[in-house]
């Protein structure tokens, strides 16, 4: 590494193989470019094949009605985001490794068994999204799905953590492509100005009001936006950077333009799917869906949606099964780091193949109903992540781990004890629902 990486510490010389960096604005832009990545890639990759599918599902349903969500979801997701930042910066180790330090075995396993169910379900619906979108071109699962998951082995095993990581912020801005769409069916979709700021700045519910329907896609959505995963991808991609007290403001902005950048997708993709409910057409699963957008606007959006399909699934695989991977690795005290190669981590890196391997042999089980596993995955995710946030709200509180510097502030308890109470409030209206459907109407 030596003088190829720019040395973060407050007020030294900044200096390249080249040329001594003297301007505080380029000192600023070129520690921002060294920090950037993993703010970004944990909140794009959200926007993963169940993202695309719950996003586009909302808009279909229910048009305009749920953008509302998306803008309270942004700062609750950068404000989570950012303590795990501070979380991992700070201490230097996972997310896993922290619980399992300061809590204990059994609530140490208790957060692994939890995390590593959510992510293997949700690594089946990428694979399941992989198969569908591919579908569409004509290529068999059997085909499609083997060579996703041989690609994705590949990518990570090549014990280089930049090449990973370049390849990861690729993939991320490729979801730009969703705007375009935006822009090409704005006139199909509705989407004016007006109609689109009016949802997402008053809050208001579909005609009907409350439903289970309803109450059910909403913590997918928060599922889906949100998810246990994200706590424990982010604080080990800090660790495993090896970042530092003078990163966090820049790793804070790394974060907040991530969430932002997510949202914003997450929008589009609901916008797109008002198509649908604008001219009154379903669809069982989102191939249907691209298929069903054909005469709005041709062929060419049809194969474009297949294709970031793809590329969301791809982008998600790699980053949950690598949040998998740290956490196992992390209580195992394996070794578990991207820079190293195979033949010094075979338990991080085997642990890793075998999800990819097994999920996606699950995927090509004959009548397996994609649509339902990928919507009831993100339900999933959004009734346990109350609980992964609590543990991060502990370990922000703790100050002779982190000090008064990094612990949490008055405010940040007050933002996240509200965020944990409504989400229990929307699981626990999912539990009723499910356990007295008389209760609430489903229609």
């Amino acid at each position: 590494m030596e003088n190829k990486i720019l040395k973060a510490t407050g007020g030294e010389t900044w200096t390249t193989r080249a040329r001594t960096v003297k301007s505080p604005f380029a000192r600023n832009i070129l520690t921002y470019l060294m920090v950037f990545g993993p703010g970004l890639i944990v909140m794009q990759a959200d926007n993963d094949a169940g993202a695309v599918s719950t996003y586009t599902q909302a808009g279909a349903q229910y048009g305009f009605h749920l953008l509302w969500i998306l803008l309270l979801l942004l700062p609750v997701t950068y404000f989570v985001q950012e303590m795990v930042t501070r979380l991992g910066i700070a201490t230097g180790r996972g997310h896993a490794a922290m619980i399992y330090q300061r809590f204990g075995k059994w609530w140490g396993h208790f957060s692994l068994f939890d995390l590593e169910l959510v992510n293997f379900l949700t690594l089946v619906t990428e694979f399941a999204a992989i198969s569908l979108a591919l579908s569409g071109f004509g290529v068999s699962p059997y085909i499609s799905v083997p060579i996703a998951a041989i690609g994705l082995i590949i990518m990570v095993i090549t014990g280089s953590y930049l090449r990973w990581e370049r390849v990861a912020i690729f993939l991320c801005l490729l979801d730009i492509a969703w705007l375009a769409f935006v822009i090409v069916l704005r006139g199909p979709a509705g989407a004016t100005f007006g109609a689109v700021f009016g949802h997402v700045a008053v809050p208001s519910l579909p005609p009907g009001g409350l439903s289970g329907n309803l109450v059910f896609l909403i913590i997918a959505i928060v599922g889906t936006t949100i998810a246990p995963w994200q706590l424990f991808f982010e604080q080990s991609c800090v660790a495993d950077k090896r970042l530092r007290f003078s990163d966090l403001k820049f790793s804070r902005l790394d974060t907040f333009i991530g969430a932002t950048m997510a949202i914003l997708v997450a929008g589009c993709m609901m916008i797109v799917g008002n198509v649908l409910f604008t001219n009154n057409i379903t669809y069982s699963d989102p191939a249907q869906m691209a298929e069903a957008l054909v005469p709005f606007a041709g062929d060419a959006m049809k194969y474009g949606i297949l294709l970031l399909m793809v590329n969301a699934a791809v982008l998600g695989t790699t980053v949950i099964s690598l949040s998998s991977s740290w956490a196992y690795s992390e209580v195992k005290g394996w070794s578990h780091s991207l820079h190293r190669p195979f033949k010094e981590q075979k338990g991080f890196y085997s642990f890793y193949i075998g999800s990819v391997l097994v999920a996606a042999g699950i995927v090509l089980i004959p009548n397996l109903p994609l649509q339902l596993v990928i919507v009831s995955v993100q339900v999933l995710a959004g009734l346990m992540l109350p609980v992964a946030i609590i543990f991060l709200q502990l370990l922000l509180n703790d100050r002779a781990l982190l000090g008064e510097r990094f612990a949490n502030k008055p405010w940040n308890n007050v933002i996240n004890w509200t965020v944990i109470f409504v989400l229990f409030g929307l699981s626990a209206t999912l539990a009723v629902q499910v356990l007295l459907p008389g209760v609430i109407p489903t229609t």
